[in-house]
């Protein structure tokens, strides 16, 4: 993990920010993520939505995509953090889970609203049985 403390609030902040920026005509449903880095960068990223909701992006994949590109395909995330402008709670969907999968530490908190206010646990234990490939590069 990176070697600071991680400031979840900062991190939800970021995240917030994010949503800010959410293109969501059709739900209506504004959310953003952000991505601590084990360097210590944070990048963001915000749903993208597609009259055809299959091919909508959600806010951490697209935060994800943007951590791969501006830092390459060897990012490590130490916490991830999710927030909406709809007071609903917004855990991150099954899809998003197992892409995060393939980047993310198993003890990296994660931290998202719920009805009864944000909800923080180690993505290990938002997703315990992760799907896995070992690749050449392992």
């Amino acid at each position: 993990m990176a070697s600071k403390k991680i400031d979840l609030d900062i991190l939800v902040e970021h995240a917030r920010q994010a949503a800010q920026n959410s293109y969501s005509p059709y739900s209506g449903f504004r959310v953003g993520a952000a991505l601590e880095l084990t360097s210590g960068e944070v990048v963001t990223g915000t749903n993208v939505e597609n009259v055809s909701y299959g091919l909508t992006l959600c806010a951490e994949r697209a935060a994800l995509a943007s951590a791969v590109s501006q830092f390459g395909p060897r990012i490590r995330i130490a916490a991830v953090a999710i927030a909406n402008l709809n007071s609903a709670p917004s855990t991150p969907c099954g899809a998003c889970r197992q892409v995060l999968a393939e980047f993310i530490l198993p003890e990296a908190l994660v931290t998202f609203p719920m009805e009864n206010g944000r909800h923080t646990l180690p993505f290990a234990e938002l997703l315990p049985l992760a799907f896995s490939m070992k690749t050449k590069e392992d």
